[in-house]
């Protein structure tokens, strides 16, 4: 039955696809999950990042070597004590709508991501105090306290710029009919169908937009994602499956794009939050049991076929800030058992543990709950729909939530919306005063050594708590057809469409 619900999804999305091909150049994304809300206030989702690149433009971006360079701002000047930065705005760039972007709407998207009662962008641009108009193409960031990640935050959504005059007319359903100022501009959405998205005419950098269309696909499995890809049904996809890695290569129609992803994978630790006050909520011990009982280099080679980097902290062992003091501790299973004994608490330690759909997600989740239970733990699997999951997290609905985060270039971005007491996306609920404080600490120092003695003592904390259980960091995995010319992969794991050509 599952064989032929596929088959028919598969045949569906080629019939789709095919659809009005010969009238103009569509590139066909295949993604492995249906976004959250298209609003850059709102979104939280890796994949919603994937589409806001193609009609989302930033206030700047980064390149391969993760260098920031611009897009809708030209340059900043930072003041010499580091409370005030300066923009300066891209002239003649408008908005889908054909509004200008010129300083009033700059303000007016970062005031808004800074305001809006359910923006995930409050955290992000926390130090902002306000915004001030210089001349009609240049703003102020005024802070309110140094923040050495700002720069970082407005590479991502934190520096989108909507059309202040649609978001005023959509209010909060703005996300249903957004309005950037990239490449594309949105068309229709059809949940868990397909997001549509025509070339927008008036595009600051047209000149180097040659397809027409990009339709967006969210295919869970990644099978039917790879085989639609193969049948030219698809153009592009995301999250190839890493025991696809040879088939794809020896395929010479496709091309196998990759880069080390700036994230992790994680679970989260639903610890102020559980209703049920289970045992791995109430006592850090319990925590730092389950840690014990995972191999991560057997997960790595059983799921992973070896191919991504087992990792025990917010940044992966070959980051900068990768704290080398503190490795990964090698599997201790008559310590995990002592530990638990130690406690007192019943056995099995019974524990829901909610897992995102998705093949490679659920076999993580059936290898980890198998290394848990020669420790005393029965992992109860549940696994739920993508968008679900999130608001299901955010409900508290949880004790351990195994997600992935795509990661950021600074590691502030990595740790503080998580971890955080009360950050938006803190959904464990964790709270430290003494980790707050060195959190708050690190944002305020440019120094790189500084900042990493101060991550030091962080990760000390929170390796002892244990909120977040870290367990890898991705390769990213994208396969194109070789009809795609132009295509870069960047460690962000993003899909950026300028540049890009179909033959």
């Amino acid at each position: 039955m599952k064989s032929l619900r596929l088959a028919i999804m598969a045949a569906a999305i080629l019939l789709s696809c095919g659809a009005g091909v010969q009238a103009q150049t569509t590139l066909r994304i295949g993604i492995a999950e249906d976004p959250d809300i298209l609003d850059p206030s709102i979104a939280r989702t890796y994949v919603g990042r994937i589409v806001f690149s193609a009609f989302c433009d930033k206030l700047f971006d980064i390149d391969e070597h993760l260098n920031i360079v611009p897009q809708l701002a030209l340059s900043y000047e930072n003041s010499a004590d580091g409370k005030a930065m300066t923009i300066k705005l891209r002239p003649g760039v408008k908005f889908h709508d054909g509004e200008p972007l010129d300083a009033e709407a700059a303000k007016f998207s970062i005031e808004r991501h800074m305001t809006l009662p359910t923006s995930f962008r409050k955290s992000e641009l926390s130090s902002v105090d306000h915004v001030e108009i210089i001349d009609p193409l240049t703003i102020k960031l005024v802070l309110n306290k140094p923040y050495a990640p700002l720069i970082a935050q407005l590479t991502d959504r934190a520096g989108m710029m909507v059309s202040p005059k649609a978001a005023r007319e959509e209010g909060d359903k703005f996300g249903l009919h957004p309005v950037c100022a990239g490449p594309y501009k949105f068309v229709e959405r059809v949940p868990q169908d397909r997001m549509v998205f025509e070339k927008f005419a008036d595009y600051w950098n047209k000149d180097n937009v040659f397809i027409d269309r990009v339709v967006f696909y969210p295919i869970v499995d990644a099978t039917v994602r790879l085989a639609n890809l193969k049948s030219g049904g698809l153009d592009l996809i995301e999250r190839v499956l890493a025991t696809d890695i040879k088939d794809v290569r020896s395929d010479p129609n496709l091309v196998l794009s990759t880069a080390p992803e700036l994230g992790y994978l994680g679970l989260t630790v639903n610890i102020a939050n559980d209703k049920n006050k289970g045992a791995l909520s109430q006592s850090e011990k319990v925590r730092q049991a389950l840690d014990l009982s995972i191999d991560r280099e057997a997960l790595n080679q059983v799921v992973f076929n070896g191919e991504f980097t087992p990792g025990n902290q917010w940044v992966s062992p070959q980051h900068p800030y990768y704290q080398k003091t503190f490795p990964i501790r090698p599997r201790d299973v008559a310590k995990a058992k002592a530990l638990l004994k130690e406690v007192g608490v019943a056995l099995p330690v019974t524990v829901d543990y909610m897992v995102t759909k998705g093949a490679e997600n659920e076999a993580v989740a059936e290898v980890v709950q198998s290394m848990a239970a020669e420790a005393g733990f029965d992992l109860k699997i549940r696994v739920v729909e993508f968008a679900t999951a999130f608001q299901q997290a955010q409900a508290g609905q949880f004790q351990i939530f195994q997600i992935a985060w795509s990661g950021r270039i600074d590691p502030d971005a990595n740790i503080y919306v998580f971890m955080h007491s009360k950050a938006p996306q803190n959904d464990g609920g964790y709270s430290s005063p003494e980790a707050d404080k060195l959190m708050e600490d690190a944002r305020l120092v440019v120094d790189p050594a500084e900042r990493k003695a101060i991550y030091e003592k962080l990760t000390n904390i929170l390796l002892t708590d244990l909120p977040i259980v870290y367990l890898y960091h991705r390769t990213i995995l994208i396969a194109h057809t070789n009809k795609l010319e132009g295509y870069k992969q960047m460690p962000d794991g993003l899909v950026r469409v300028v540049g890009l050509k179909l033959k």
